[in-house]
């Protein structure tokens, strides 16, 4: 989810709800601690320079449990912090403590935002001898592909 699309979200919601990728709920008391710019300038193993940008929202669970984060509140911290953004609409990362500190995606489902899961990939697969995953058979019947000798397919 880019920030325009949380921030419209957020216009025409009441209460402010995120959802873990396993389905549970995270504690209705959160606090948003941090808004941020987060830029990583990279090499990937192709030997090619890389840079990424992400907003970054830190999700915090204190012991005051009589908290909650109206959707207004929200939308005055974005605003504080857009400056830091040079009003780019970027991709909306959350920090939320798990075993560790977790990086999630965002997304939007029946008035809930989900926080989905992120995973890692090689960007330069044909350079550092990645084999690329063969297709499996039954994907390649639905599709009503014919294997034959030496056709590579199976």
């Amino acid at each position: 989810m880019k920030l325009s699309e949380l921030k419209n979200n957020l216009a025409s919601m009441s209460a402010v709800n995120f959802i873990q990728s396993d389905g549970t709920g995270v504690p209705k008391h959160f606090h948003i601690t941090e808004a941020g710019l987060s830029t990583k300038h990279f090499i990937d193993c192709g030997g090619t320079i890389r840079t990424e940008k992400a907003i970054t929202f830190q999700v915090l669970v204190a012991k005051d449990v009589e908290h909650r984060l109206e959707p207004k509140k929200l939308l005055s911290i974005i605003s504080k912090s857009e400056k830091l953004f040079d009003s780019e609409d970027l991709e909306i990362e959350v920090e939320y403590q798990a075993e560790t500190i977790g990086k999630y995606g965002l997304d939007i489902k029946d008035g809930n935002f989900l926080l989905t899961i992120k995973n890692t990939n090689c960007l330069a697969q044909d350079h550092c001898g990645i084999p690329k995953e063969k297709e499996k058979l039954s994907t390649l019947a639905t599709q009503n592909v014919r294997c034959t000798p030496g056709g590579g397919c199976c």
